[in-house]
């Protein structure tokens, strides 16, 4: 009984193993941001687009926001896609000065068939641009957002994903979590990824595309992480997605658990839907090509089945204390003093991160909750499984109506120690 058993357990090991040690080293690299020398000069233009869908109460502050950027005026436009709206986003977008499209789709809904759409308007008109900067209606941005990616532009870099921030970390303990999560997602893996080379993943605001790319290869991306999917295109015809680590954008966070489960349940589907269909693509593409980047690229991608794996296993080492014992090959690679520091290293590694960005006492209490946010996401990966195949959108209401000014100048904020010169600046 206990050799059958071995043939279960053994594998699950080696995997947890190999998964553990990979995340954990490659988050030392994310510690420290490398000193880059800047083009500071403005040369590209964008086109800078919101998709919006019944945002009546936050799309006038961004779109203000927006007017106010540090870049020059003749270089960038403001669109607005007010998709399937039923309230007044349009009118006040217009009344902001955005430029306005609507849409109205009731076979094709959500963010991704949206930004298909707005491309190929875009793409067809006289006047062109270098590239699009995409946002979520309910975000803020930093002043110097496009100063950020005309630099990352003209060194070559294609597809770029700036910092996501947070409008709202301390409304609750749960946009609190959720933004501590961010926070630490950006150094550990964002910025660590960069930092060796390796490519990141678009996260669905904050990004810039070169339109080139665009034109060349199409959107396509309509499932239900747009984001992700597109990231996963590019990277299998050898384009990383590379990341701005000074290019912030200030994302509301959900305010309750029911909020927070059902966007995360989303990204969950839609990250189980992309894996399904990218992952043998980039084993094939990635051998062939030799490229770590793209084999990295499936690791990613692997990460939510991984969750379910490691859950298993924990379930079935309780079995192995009342069946025939298994082997345990955990202690055998690495003595448990070692296993002891990367597991105190889950918890050191947020603290090192909230020190880096100066959380106020506020972050600090909430993030005693942090581990009940990060154990929350196992129901949520296996419901997210179950529900896979599913594509119906579902909308994040976002009702925190702040400005610009409010974000910066909140006692209630965290601020990565790059935005402290907007923040000065706008005093």
């Amino acid at each position: 009984m206990n050799y059958i058993f071995d043939y279960i357990m053994i594998p699950m090991q080696l995997i947890i193993v190999f998964f553990t040690l990979y995340y954990f080293f490659l988050a030392f690299f994310g510690i420290f941001k490398r000193h880059e020398d800047k083009i500071t000069t403005p040369k590209n233009t964008f086109a800078v687009i919101v998709a919006a869908h019944n945002e009546e109460q936050v799309i006038g502050q961004l779109v203000e926001n927006l007017h106010i950027l540090n870049y020059p005026s003749e270089l960038y436009d403001i669109y607005v896609i007010a998709d399937n709206c039923k309230d007044k986003t349009a009118q006040i977008a217009k009344n902001a000065g955005a430029i306005v499209h609507e849409r109205c789709s009731l076979d094709q809904k959500g963010k991704g068939y949206a930004m298909e759409w707005m491309f190929e308007k875009l793409f067809a008109q006289k006047k062109q641009y270098d590239a699009v900067v995409v946002f979520d209606a309910d975000n803020l941005v930093d002043t110097n957002f496009l100063l950020e990616m005309n630099n990352r532009l003209c060194k070559g870099e294609k597809v770029i994903q700036g910092y996501l921030d947070a409008k709202n970390p301390n409304d609750t303990w749960i946009s609190a979590t959720f933004a501590i999560s961010f926070w630490v997602v950006n150094h550990i893996w964002h910025l660590a990824k960069y930092n060796v080379g390796l490519s990141s993943v678009l996260g669905g605001t904050g990004m810039c595309i070169s339109t080139d790319i665009l034109k060349k290869f199409g959107w396509g991306a309509t499932c239900l992480t747009e984001d992700m999917e597109f990231t996963m295109k590019v990277l299998l015809i050898g384009i990383r997605t590379t990341w701005a680590h000074d290019a912030i954008v200030y994302d509301e966070k959900p305010l309750t658990f029911k909020q927070s489960w059902k966007q995360r349940k989303r990204w969950a589907q839609g990250h189980f839907d992309v894996a399904g269909r990218f992952i043998p693509k980039l084993f094939v593409e990635g051998i062939k090509r030799r490229d770590i980047r793209i084999l990295d690229g499936i690791l990613h991608l692997v990460q939510p089945y991984f969750l379910i794996l490691s859950t298993l296993f924990v379930l079935l080492s309780y079995i192995g204390y009342i069946t025939p014992f298994y082997t345990n090959v955990l202690y055998m690679v690495l003595p448990i003093e070692v296993w002891t520091i990367i597991g105190v290293g889950q918890y050191i590694f947020p603290a090192i991160i909230l020190f880096k960005i100066r959380a106020n006492w506020k972050t600090w209490l909430y993030s005693i909750f942090y581990p009940l946010f990060i154990y929350s996401w196992i129901p949520i990966t296996f419901v997210g499984y179950l529900h896979r195949h599913e594509r119906n959108w579902s909308h994040t209401e976002h009702t925190r109506s702040l400005s610009y000014r409010d974000v910066l100048l909140s006692d209630s904020t965290e601020y990565p120690k790059e935005s402290l010169v907007s923040k000065q600046a706008i005093k």
